[in-house]
């Protein structure tokens, strides 16, 4: 029997997407540019999900469920992890806000992959330089989206 929750959930992507790219249809083509890169590959995507559930007969998922951690992880190591996790997040937006994304994007990754990933420096450079070279490459190049400075940036310039 076909997921049910998952044939819901493509036909919603498609509704979704399919009003996007149609509505983007009507504005100028710089405007209209990044909501039809989304949303076209989107739709298409949604649409062969919605194919591959309702043409599929009877699976079984090996797929697991979230599992709460095992009884023995105390509650305090729980919530030093999730204030961790929090933590990184919070570091990306601090990043973002003084330095700009063209800058917070590869430092934070960066130093992610060194210090939490545990990579070697090779892998964490040259990761970094691919990620940040197709990051450039597609906002900045291609779809010339200008991110603004950071506020060090801002008050360097400024002085």
């Amino acid at each position: 029997m076909p997921s049910r929750s998952s044939l819901i959930l493509g036909l919603a992507i498609m509704a979704v997407s399919g009003y996007a790219a149609i509505s983007a249809l009507a504005w100028p083509l710089k405007t209209a540019l990044f909501p039809l890169v989304i949303s076209i590959p989107l739709f298409c995507l949604a649409t062969i999900e919605v194919a591959w559930v309702a043409l599929s007969g009877p699976r079984f998922s090996q797929t697991k469920d979230f599992q709460r951690p095992p009884a023995e992880v105390p509650g305090t190591t729980a919530a030093l992890r999730q204030l961790h996790a929090a933590g990184w997040i919070l570091g990306f937006f601090a990043a973002i806000v003084l330095l700009g994304f063209t800058i917070a994007v590869p430092v934070f990754l960066l130093l992610y992959l060194k210090l939490e990933g545990r990579e070697s420096w090779t892998f964490s450079i040259v990761f970094t330089a691919i990620v940040s070279g197709v990051f450039y490459g597609l906002f900045d190049y291609l779809l010339h989206l200008p991110f603004a400075s950071g506020w060090i940036l801002q008050a360097v310039t400024r002085a």
